[in-house]
Formats: structure tokens, sequence, C-alpha cells
């Protein structure tokens, strides 16, 4: 997790599969992100950091990465900003990494997981678009591919663009536009891009 990198966004990386180190969830068919926060780096006093809490502040008395995203979560809740732009991306496959879009950050808690303390995030996925007067305006967004739809479309299409075979800069594209109606919750209407072709295609039909 990185809180503002500078361009007006946080960016988080996230893992659904079993085994992954976190215990990060999407609920509403992809558009809700509950995040699990970091743990503290492994050290000579600290072997195991799955035995420790994670921690808000650091040694010096900084805010760790987790207390700036709480602190965040903590003043939108307060009313006193805007919740926090994060880009999720979300690991499918090993060196693989799914772009899943932008989310607002609107809630926050720790929790007992059976051993320590850890932060959880709750985040919601939004559409960005520009209103008549140039503002940046936000709505609830529904189109997020489930994670078990990027798996089966990454396998049938083979890790490759379905039109040049390109293996770089690949996408999740919505064969049937979800602007003009196509779902994203299943495999049929879901296929690889690279990126040109992607750009390409943009909402046509073909």
């Amino acid at each position: 997790m990185n809180y503002q990198l500078g361009n007006g966004y946080s960016v988080i990386l996230i893992s659904v599969s079993h085994n992954a180190p976190y215990r990060d969830r999407l609920e509403d068919d992809g558009s809700t992100l509950v995040y699990e926060g970091h743990d503290v780096q492994r050290c000579a006093e600290i072997l195991d950091p799955k035995s420790v809490d994670q921690r808000e502040f650091n040694p010096t008395g900084t805010l760790t990465e987790n207390g700036k995203f709480h602190k965040a979560a903590q003043d939108y809740k307060k009313g006193l900003r805007p919740p926090e732009k994060v880009r999720v991306y979300e690991k499918i496959r090993p060196v693989i990494w799914s772009y899943n879009g932008v989310f607002e950050l609107v809630d926050f808690w720790r929790e007992f997981d059976g051993q320590r303390k850890v932060f959880k995030f709750k985040l919601i996925a939004v559409e960005e678009s520009t209103s008549d007067n140039g503002q940046t305006e936000t709505i609830v967004r529904r189109r997020v591919i489930p994670t078990s739809v990027k798996v089966e479309v990454w396998k049938r299409d083979g890790g490759r663009c379905v039109i040049c075979s390109a293996t770089d800069e690949l996408h999740y594209d919505h064969i049937i536009p979800y602007s003009k109606g196509g779902t994203s919750l299943k495999a049929e209407n879901i296929q690889l891009l690279c990126a040109r072709h992607n750009l390409e295609k943009r909402d046509k039909i073909e």
C-alpha cells in the first residue's frame, strides 16, 4: 500500500488467492474491497511479523502506511475531507497483475485475526467522469470483473491478445461493452486484448 504517490491517487496491490499473505477480499461482484493492512518488517527483533500487531506508528512516531490510510478514512467519516481515491491492482497469477480501477476509501476498523490485531479498510469501486463544468465526478461502479472470471478468461485465451497474440500490456475487455449492457460476470463476455487493440476497440461492438 502506498499513500498519495503524487498523482492524486494512492495505490494498493491485492490478492484473494487462498495462499495470499494477507486476507483481502472482494465483495458485491468485485465492487467492494476489504483490504488488510501491512505487517511490520521482519528484523532481528521480529522474526515472525504475523505474530505482531500491525502498527499505526513507526518507532520514530511518524505514521506507517496503515496509519496514513487510517487517518484518511477517519477524516472522511468525520466529514473533514473527501474519500481518498485509490488505484487497485490485483494479482491474478505470478507476475501477472490486473488493474481493477479506482476505489474510494470509505471505512476502517481493527480486528483480531486469531493471533494479533490487524487493520481492515473498506473501499468502494467508482467510475470517474467529467461534468459539463470540467470537474471530475464519481459514481458507484459495478463493472469490476470478478477474480474467478479473470482467471477463467486468462486460461481460455492463453495469456495472449485474442487479435494479435501479444503477451504484454494485456487488458480484460468487455466484448459487449459494459456501457451497452454487457456483463462483467460471465467469461463469455470478456476477452484479453493488448493495449493497442483495446484502445482501438473502445466501446465498439465487433
